[in-house]
């Protein structure tokens, strides 16, 4: 009896020796997310055609190149309306130097006419004062005047525009070294009062009707700024006109200021003092009623007392 040969089990292929590592499997084979391969699979595809650093280069020439041509534009412009701007600037020069020139000469005619006008007051006055023409002319600041008298200079106190906190400065003084309008109201009253028979402030000739104001830190007198020092002159009797300035209440009230404050004063006797006549004269006419029905008569006065105020 012949013998069969054995039946042989297939059976299920041999166990893997890392089956049991199943997940460290698919990590391994899986070592990309789908989703982000996806992803740099499409940038890949899009971009297929240029780098990126290559594109990132282009975009900034193009940036670039669109600055370049809006400054180019904006030069274009400015140097097609360079020459329009420099024509009307040149105009509105001319058209300045015409008018300061206009105005010039229109100040000159003002200064001419006041002269004239000056002149002729002076003029009528000499002619119908009477018999004290020549005294009311020199009382009123009509004529020029010399003779002997005396020179008073007043002075602010060195270093005065630093300022201070002294009483004058508290009663609205802004600097206590500082030679005020009130102060030379003061000294020129003295002077007149003194027996002065004509002063000048820095060639500013002072009548009855001059006023002494200040504008800011400047002292005017009759509206002419003045600046220090202020140059004083007096005609009158020299000595006896020093002595007893210095003796009177204001020439006391000047050593205050230059003890207390450092205002500089020095007053001297001259031979002779030359003194201008006042620019402006008001004239004013009266005319008295005669007695017994006679026939008014015409005259022409000014006025004679002094004092500034």
């Amino acid at each position: 009896m012949s013998q069969q040969p054995p039946v042989r089990s297939t059976g299920s292929p041999p166990p893997r020796p890392d089956a049991s590592m199943s997940l460290l499997n698919n990590v391994m084979d899986h070592a990309l997310d789908d989703g982000y391969a996806e992803a740099t699979a499409r940038r890949a595809a899009e971009g297929a055609g240029l780098p990126r650093p290559l594109r990132a280069k282009l975009g900034l020439a193009a940036g670039l190149v669109l600055a370049a041509a809006v400054v180019t534009l904006g030069a274009a412009q400015a140097h097609e309306a360079a020459p329009i701007v420099a024509k009307e600037r040149e105009e509105l020069i001319d058209r300045i130097d015409a008018e300061t020139a206009a105005a010039d000469t229109l100040e000159q005619d003002v200064e001419k006419i006041r002269r004239e006008v000056g002149e002729r007051q002076r003029k009528a006055l000499e002619q119908h004062g009477g018999d004290q023409g020549q005294l009311v002319a020199l009382l009123s600041g009509a004529t020029p005047v010399r003779g002997p008298g005396v020179k008073l200079v007043v002075d602010d106190a060195k270093g005065a525009a630093d300022g201070g906190g002294g009483p004058r400065e508290n009663s609205g003084f802004a600097d206590t070294g500082r030679v005020r309008d009130r102060d030379m109201q003061r000294v020129v009253n003295g002077l007149w009062q003194s027996g002065a028979e004509a002063v000048a402030i820095n060639g500013q000739r002072l009548t009855s009707l001059s006023a002494i104001r200040a504008a800011g830190d400047a002292i005017l007198v009759d509206n002419r700024p003045l600046v220090p020092p202020y140059t004083v002159l007096a005609v009158g009797d020299g000595r006896r006109l020093s002595t007893a300035f210095q003796d009177s209440a204001d020439g006391q009230y000047l050593h205050v200021l230059q003890e207390n404050f450092g205002i500089r004063s020095s007053i001297s006797v001259e031979e002779e003092v030359r003194l201008p006549a006042a620019p402006s004269l008001i004239v004013r006419t009266a005319e008295p009623q005669g007695t017994g029905g006679g026939k008014p008569a015409g005259g022409t006065s000014a006025d004679k007392g002094k004092g500034t105020s």
